[in-house]
């Protein structure tokens, strides 16, 4: 697959997540470098899935800092709490 379409692909998929099956369809047809359609497609799956990958590692890392906060801010209520009901 020549550059053009990689990079077409890759930002297809960054870009909108609903758009990554069209983007997937339309890339084998705009340049052909010799390879074949089953070429094509394992490549595409290949960038599929790293596109997965990424975007779980952003998820695991959003949801763990919203975790922190959360917790971070029970502890502050607790406290205030604890400090509020001293005799």
């Amino acid at each position: 697959m020549n550059c053009l379409v990689v990079s077409w692909t890759i930002r297809c998929i960054k870009s909108n997540g609903v758009a990554v099956a069209a983007c997937l369809m339309a890339a084998p047809s705009f340049g052909r470098s010799g390879q074949s359609a089953k070429e094509d497609l394992k490549d595409a799956g290949k960038e599929s899935k790293k596109a997965a990958v990424s975007t779980g590692k952003a998820v695991k890392k959003g949801s763990k800092k919203v975790v922190n906060k959360t917790a971070d801010a029970t502890a502050k209520g607790a406290e205030k709490v604890k400090e509020k009901t001293k005799p």
